[in-house]
């Protein structure tokens, strides 16, 4: 009974595993602690926009949601609520393979910035492959893809006071 017992928790931890790779995500944080996670159904139900880049020489077209957008789901502020000392709020992007950058929560505000910021799931019309995906932060008007993020796993805002 134990062996049938241990065989079921196996399997169940097991499934749990592939749950988890099947549904992959972004932590998401705010400012006040708030916290949220964000799936590719999620992604997809956002308003969509596409932006042209150049990564590695190459021109692509990304789809995805505007990083704004994707933060009011931790209560960033956006607009006129975005003045004063929450211009000094920074995000930072974390990405699977440890590589890390901030923007200061204006460049990802519509109302104070043309270029945009988003989270792509799609490339060229297509899903991102595993080396790019299934998450890939890119930035509008970049001369170079420095700040672009592939394989992203979290996305948090942090008070500089």
């Amino acid at each position: 009974m134990k062996l049938l017992f241990a065989l079921v928790a196996v399997l169940c931890l097991r499934g749990a595993a592939v749950a988890q790779e099947a549904a992959p995500s972004v932590a998401l944080a705010g400012l006040d602690g708030q916290k949220s996670a964000l799936t590719l159904a999620d992604l997809a139900a956002l308003p969509r926009v596409k932006i042209s880049a150049k990564e590695h020489g190459a021109a692509h077209v990304f789809e995805g949601a505007l990083l704004g957008d994707i933060l009011a789901k931790v209560g960033a502020p956006s607009g006129k609520a975005l003045h004063g000392a929450e211009l000094a709020d920074v995000v930072v992007v974390e990405a699977r393979d440890g590589y890390k950058v901030a923007f200061d929560l204006a460049e990802t505000d519509a109302s104070i910035r043309s270029d945009r910021v988003i989270l792509a799931d799609r490339i060229d019309g297509a899903p991102l492959e595993a080396d790019k995906g299934p998450f890939h932060l890119v930035v509008e008007g970049d001369l170079r893809a420095a700040r672009a993020v592939r394989m992203v796993t979290s996305i948090r805002l942090e008070r500089v006071r």
